[in-house]
């Protein structure tokens, strides 16, 4: 997430390729310079490409002269990223695919260089890029579907880095409960505007007892308005002109009567218990 006050960066660790390959490798890493920059580097996608481009690039330099570490804003050393995705391509890819594998690579690439502000991109598998402004103040990667909606309600640029945290730790668990291919332990770094240097970070495993209240006190609280929402009221709901489609009856089948009147769901249980 990009947001007034800095950034915030989570990701799993759980690699996962069939239900018995199952394993636990860090996808969130650190390129720091204290007093100079500190950047981010997040990947999803082939683990054997994230960890190839990942050992390239803290010595690649761009066709720009650049490495991550000399270059003077985050977009020209997000452009060196970018081709170092495309130097791992040019080697792999061909080889890849001739064991059916696709060349499958997504990353969020975020932090400070100097006195620029904060700037966070995601590259796609290609090397190019996109930027997040103030419409996009975010970037998921990987299974983002489940932990998509918490996001979309709740965070906008003017929203604090704890509670960023907090919504990104839910917005999270959601994922942990409905997809197996996320897990534990969870790696979160936020960074505050202009410290040019890592001063919170944390992993977060299943003994993390902020993670268990919140993932509890989230499940709770969802239940409780969920309950404190009334039923539907079918008779608020008169029927109208519209019918379901109804398919025929097979010749060989008489029908045995008119149609029932719709009953309520109320009415049903009743009908059901008697």
């Amino acid at each position: 997430m990009r947001l007034e006050e800095g950034l915030v960066f989570l990701a799993d660790s759980r690699t996962n390729a069939g239900v018995d390959q199952i394993g636990t490798f860090r996808k969130l890493n650190v390129f720091e310079n204290p007093g100079d920059r500190v950047m981010v580097m997040m990947t999803a996608g082939n683990l054997s490409i994230s960890q190839s481009i990942r050992e390239l690039i803290g010595e690649f330099a761009g066709s720009n002269g650049y490495t991550i570490w000399t270059a003077p804003n985050m977009y020209e050393a997000t452009r060196v990223l970018g081709e170092a995705i495309r130097v791992v391509h040019e080697r792999e890819a061909q080889a890849l695919a001739q064991f059916g594998i696709d060349f499958n690579q997504a990353i969020i690439f975020g932090g400070q260089i100097g006195n620029e502000r904060c700037r966070l991109f995601q590259l796609y598998s290609a090397g190019n890029f996109i930027e997040s402004h103030a419409e996009s103040t975010y970037f998921q990667i990987g299974e983002a579907k489940y932990g998509k909606p918490i996001l979309d309600r709740v965070v906008t640029r003017a929203t604090s880095l704890d509670e960023a945290a907090k919504c990104a730790l839910i917005s999270m668990d959601s994922t942990l409960r409905s997809n197996i291919s996320v897990g534990l332990p969870l790696d979160m770094l936020v960074y505050e505007n202009n410290s040019l240097a890592v001063t919170r970070f944390v992993t977060i495993d299943e003994k993390n007892q902020y993670f268990q209240m919140l993932r509890s006190t989230w499940g709770e609280q969802l239940k409780r308005i969920f309950e404190g929402i009334e039923a539907p009221h079918w008779q608020a709901m008169p029927q109208n002109a519209h019918e379901p489609v109804r398919m025929p009856l097979p010749l060989t089948i008489a029908p045995h009567g008119p149609a029932a009147p719709p009953q309520s769901v109320a009415q049903q249980m009743a009908s059901n218990q008697q």
